[in-house]
Formats: structure tokens, C-alpha cells, sequence
């Protein structure tokens, strides 16, 4: 028994609605970016986001099949950056106590680099940092000396 092509729809294919906002592949677009401060100097590197689904109040039309079931719109709601070299050979996933977030709110710019509108120093991610400025850097001789006069 022969089996009979689908009949071909010659109308024109509408669009699947996109969600308001930017549309980001976090992998090409956020993953592995380097964050910089209000200053530009450099905050952590971005090692993975925290996401919340929205209810984007897409309806059913005519090519509902196109998006796979159960999918919902996110959004990124935070940052986070933390210990993950270890994870990343040995695989698994550090637990969410050993996170650190900088909210998305504070993201002003994506490029090459992921900008923030805040200095690193009020974010609690860089406390590690200072706190290694405060306590070995600036206890060897020279230490508090700036070679580009910053203080």
C-alpha cells in the first residue's frame, strides 16, 4: 500500500511570539564572561545564573506544537560565581551555600563583558579579595603601596 503525502500548506507562517525583553543564549551570550565593576575593574567571572520561570501569557495559535511541552520563559535573576574549577574536572555541582550573587538589577551592560552599575567593593562577592588585600597583601613590606595611585 503506497502511502500518501501530507497536503503542502501554501499560507503564510506566522511568527511564534517572543517574550518582552532581551532574548539571551546564556551559554554564547553570559557563561564564563568577566564581570567588571562600576569602575572597570574586575569583579569574578561568571560561572552560572539563577533563574525564575514567568508566566509570559503566551496563548496556544496555530503552531503550538513549535515550542516543546511543559517549556516556560525565564528570566535571570542573579549572577552567581563561586568555587566551580573543582566541579568542572571532577564533575557534580557545588552546593548553593558556596555561591556568591550580585542581582541582575545591577547588570548595566552586556558585551564582551558583563558591566555592573555598582563597585565591587559594596557587592559581598569580593570579600574574599579584601580580605586577602587586608590581611597578607598589605602585611608584606610594600604592600599598601599603589603603583598606579589608586587607593
Amino acid at each position: 500500500m503506497r502511502r500518501r503525502r501530507p497536503e503542502r500548506w501554501s499560507g503564510p507562517l506566522a511568527p511564534e511570539p517572543r517574550p518582552a525583553g532581551r532574548v539571551l543564549d546564556a551559554r554564547l551570550h553570559l557563561l564564563d564572561r568577566q564581570v567588571l565593576d562600576d569602575d572597570e575593574v574586575p569583579v569574578c567571572t561568571l560561572d552560572d545564573l539563577e533563574l525564575e520561570p514567568v508566566d509570559d501569557g503566551a496563548t496556544p495559535g496555530p503552531h503550538a506544537g513549535t515550542r516543546p511541552a511543559g517549556a516556560a520563559t525565564v528570566v535571570v535573576t542573579a549572577l552567581l560565581s563561586g568555587p566551580v574549577l573543582r566541579t568542572r574536572i571532577f564533575g557534580g555541582r557545588p552546593p548553593s551555600s558556596r555561591w556568591q550573587s550580585v542581582a541582575w538589577r545591577h547588570v548595566r551592560d552586556l558585551g564582551t563583558a558583563v558591566r555592573l552599575g555598582v563597585r565591587g567593593d559594596d557587592l559581598d562577592l569580593t570579600w574574599p579579595e579584601r580580605w586577602t588585600r587586608d590581611h597578607v597583601v598589605g602585611r608584606l613590606p610594600g604592600g599598601r603601596h599603589d603603583p598606579e595611585g589608586r587607593s
